[in-house]
């Protein structure tokens, strides 16, 4: 399936790298671009499938204790 070009913007992925954060919220507020390397496409990136039904959360990270807990208390806890 080729994507619809005029949807996405094309930038390098040395570009990428650099400037990742900027990327980052560009692609939060809706943007979708096409990663080249040597003028190829490689990759593409895009806001993340906002429908809810769709993300389940498997672990709750910010609970965890500070000092980190044992392996099986993790495990007991998925």
């Amino acid at each position: 399936m080729v994507p619809d070009i005029q949807k996405y913007n094309i930038i390098g992925l040395r570009e990428l790298r650099e400037h990742i954060n900027t990327y980052i919220g560009r692609v939060a507020k809706g943007k979708r671009f096409i990663i080249v390397r040597r003028s190829k496409p490689v990759f593409t990136i895009g806001p993340a499938d906002q429908d809810a039904s769709r993300w389940e959360p498997v672990v709750d990270f910010t609970k965890l204790r500070k000092g980190g807990i044992t392996i099986d208390d993790l495990l007991n806890r998925l």
